[in-house]
């Protein structure tokens, strides 16, 4: 027979019982953690979202209570009275080892079945059965600590802004299809036949509108929905903290968000510089072949593609050729630099040129290619002493004004880094990439697109290109990166008409299709727009990275998996045909493969 609750009010948290609390009378409440059964004494761990307590209960001093939890298995509910005592020996590995709690009276509230799996930090379950059991899942100290650091961010987020001036102000979660890169999710209107509202990919354009508004400095909390492919930084819905200013400079906006991460950052003990660095896109892919390169290691690229021109023919490779000096893999083995040469294959590289520089001298495959005093050269053009192993790269596919052979590089690079142990984990190293291109050249589409979305600002020297050179534009996009992560990227806004007419134009959209796409923003443009700006940063991202997490499903309290469903609810499902008939929808058979 269970028991109620009543009036029976908790005293303490179990988690926070310490030696100042000895000889006081509490009431605990939570679960049953872990029960051990030594006859004449029973003592089980009770847990809560605070921490463990240990109580005791005595046969001897109350025979009941005794009696009663002999009942007790893992995650019952219970509500525990008793007196908080000194132990005789404390337990360090917990924080409220000092004390012990002895119970006077047992109120067992619910119980449960046997777990699927331990509510221990370690676990042996698979991530799909965590996920399909999260509600179990969550009562993990680590996901209950994941979650409790989230909530502090986002408060801390919140109190940073409001004393900036920033309003919280919410936009609509249901609105019109208006495509920003990833595929919309569309909502049926049962009201208008036919009909759809989007979710909103981010909350772009109504924070324009509100910079429109007059209300000046606005920021939010929000949920973003992208029918993307997945991984395990990326999820079909996001938060962001979307912020956006009227009449800023570039440094307003940089000097915003850095006393956000200033801030947050304390909550894990981290104390971070202001201002953050800057970096130039194209220094940033030249140096690192990323824009968003990881600052906790050296080993930059090098350009060594005339020290190979030679044996172009003979390695049939096309484009350029970039090198890293990885200190002390000299002594790599044969096993070791295959791997390595595996790795650089996945990652779009033709193949990797490795050169060994030793006190004996240099070695490498490549001597029949470049010859002995070519060699030389390489090294001594790159640095490398003896100990270090060159690896160079040229990439398999070759894109219209790009050098592909960066982005490969840039990811060997990041390969080494980890594999010699060169990252510094204490560091904590913000960057600002400023000077990007303002259109990519898509291969699926054949044409140039927005790099970032079509109300990103030009630099004003750039605008005469839109037409006869867009691939020379520049943006006044900037995004944030923290070791080696990209955070969130933001702009300063076109705020004319007429240069967002030209944009458009360049994207290949004619007045009637901007029009369609975006007619009630262009018509709030002709009403007297302000210069604006602002920047949206991945809520969850943060939150992984300073909870030394590796997957955002670790920092989000009910995650979908890689493939986009959600286990525990088991979401998507299918839904009455009444309710596709009332909508008028109807289910074709699918045609293409997943």
């Amino acid at each position: 027979m269970l028991d109620t609750l009543g009036d029976l009010k908790r005293t303490k948290y179990c988690g926070d019982l310490r030696a100042a609390d000895a000889e006081q009378d509490v009431v605990l409440m939570g679960w049953v953690h872990r029960r051990r059964d030594l006859g004449q004494l029973i003592f089980i761990d009770l847990r809560d979202r605070a921490g463990i307590a240990q109580i005791v209960f005595n046969k001897e001093h109350n025979a009941e209570a005794h009696a009663k939890a002999e009942e007790l298995r893992s995650e019952f509910v219970v509500a525990v009275e008793g007196r908080v005592l000194r132990r005789q020996k404390a337990n360090p590995e917990i924080a409220t080892g000092e004390v012990e709690v002895m119970a006077t009276r047992l109120h067992i509230l619910n119980n449960s079945k046997t777990p699927p799996f331990a509510i221990e930090d370690e676990v042996t379950a698979t991530e799909e059965t965590r996920l399909r059991y999260r509600y179990l899942d969550l009562r993990r100290p680590k996901l209950h600590s994941n979650i409790e650091l989230r909530h502090r961010i986002v408060f801390e987020i919140r109190k940073t802004l409001d004393g900036l001036g920033f309003f919280e102000i919410e936009t609509p979660l249901l609105t019109r299809s208006t495509p920003e890169g990833a595929r919309d999710c569309l909502v049926p209107s049962r009201i208008h036949h036919g009909q759809f509202y989007a979710l909103p990919q981010s909350p772009q354009i109504f924070k324009q509108i509100l910079m429109i508004s007059g209300m000046d400095r606005y920021f939010q909390i929000c949920k973003c929905i992208r029918d993307e492919d997945f991984r395990a930084d990326r999820q079909l819905e996001f938060t962001q903290l979307d912020l956006e200013m009227s009449f800023p400079r570039q440094a307003d906006i940089f000097d915003a968000i850095e006393r956000v991460m200033e801030r947050v950052c304390t909550l894990v003990g981290v104390k971070v510089q202001r201002p953050f660095r800057h970096m130039d896109y194209k220094d940033a892919l030249r140096r690192y072949g990323s824009d968003k390169p990881d600052l906790r290691f050296g080993m930059e690229l090098q350009e060594v593609t005339k020290f190979f021109e030679p044996a172009r023919s003979a390695l049939h490779f096309e484009g350029n050729v970039q090198a890293v000096v990885a200190p002390g893999a000299a002594v790599w083995s044969r096993k070791q630099l295959d791997e390595l040469a595996e790795f650089a294959k996945s990652a779009g590289a033709r193949g990797v040129y490795a050169v060994k520089v030793t006190a004996e001298g240099i070695s490498s495959p490549l001597e029949k290619n470049l010859g002995a005093e070519g060699l030389k050269k390489l090294a001594e053009a790159v640095g490398a002493k003896a100990g270090d192993l060159i690896v160079a790269a040229a990439a398999k596919e070759q894109v219209q004004h790009s050098d592909t052979s960066l982005g490969v590089a840039g990811q060997i690079r990041l390969h080494l880094g980890d594999k010699l142990n060169l990252i510094d984990r204490s560091k904590w190293e913000f960057l600002w990439i400023t000077g990007f291109a303002l259109f990519e050249w898509s291969d699926t589409e054949k044409r140039w697109v927005s790099a970032q979305h079509p109300f990103t600002g030009i630099v004003e020297e750039d605008i005469d290109k839109l037409e006869t050179a867009p691939w020379e534009c520049r943006s006044k996009g900037y995004d944030l990166v923290l070791n080696g992560n990209e955070l969130g990227s933001g702009s300063i806004r076109i705020h004319r008409q007429d240069v967002q007419a030209r944009m458009f134009k360049a994207l290949g959209l004619s007045d009637e299709q901007a029009k369609h796409r975006f007619g009630f923003f262009l018509d709030a443009l002709t009403y007297g727009t302000p210069p604006h700006g602002g920047i949206a940063l991945g809520i969850d991202r943060i939150a992984m990275l300073l909870a030394g997490e590796k997957s955002l499903r670790d920092v989000i309290a009910f995650p979908k998996t890689a493939k986009a469903l959600d286990l525990m609810s088991e979401a998507p499902s299918t839904v009455d045909q009444d309710q596709l008939d009332e909508l008028g929808i109807a289910i074709q058979p699918e045609t293409r493969e997943k």
